[in-house]
């Protein structure tokens, strides 16, 4: 995959663990996020966010940024996101998120590789083997 121009929005995935115990509470916690901590995401540049966990205490969190490394710093400076952090440390056995979050690389993104097959912007198949779609498919093969 191509790297990301400048003011282009990236996909940022990370992970992170949390104490298994105590995942129910800690998504009871995120169901209601204090509105000055997601104003202060929102503000420092973090886009279309989300969080995701699983039953071994393992949390994946997703957002979109034009600039992620300064949306990170830009929490960093948050006096909010100190105090969210603290509230949250008892759910971490050592480190919090914010010392433990190891970024994931993206290898695989359906509609970069779409939009590769077809700048155009024509229809693309649904799957493999739907007729629908066989007509277009076989044009774009014999353009190759």
């Amino acid at each position: 995959m191509t790297g990301p121009r400048p003011g282009d929005r990236r996909r940022v995935m990370f992970q992170f663990r949390v104490r298994p115990e105590l995942l129910d509470e800690y998504a009871r916690e995120h169901a209601a996020v204090w509105p000055e901590m997601l104003r202060a995401l929102q503000g420092t540049g973090w886009e279309n966010y989300s969080i995701f966990t699983a039953p071994d205490g393992l949390v994946v969190g997703y957002f979109e940024s034009t600039d992620p490394d300064g949306a990170r710093a830009g929490m960093g400076l948050r006096e909010v996101n100190a105090r969210w952090q603290a509230a949250m440390a008892r759910f971490f056995a050592g480190a919090g998120p914010d010392e433990q979050m190891a970024e994931l690389t993206e290898i695989f993104h359906l509609e970069t590789q779409l939009a590769a097959l077809d700048p155009a912007g024509a229809t693309h198949p649904t799957h493999p083997n739907d007729p629908a779609d066989a007509a277009a498919r076989s044009t774009r093969e014999e353009q190759r």
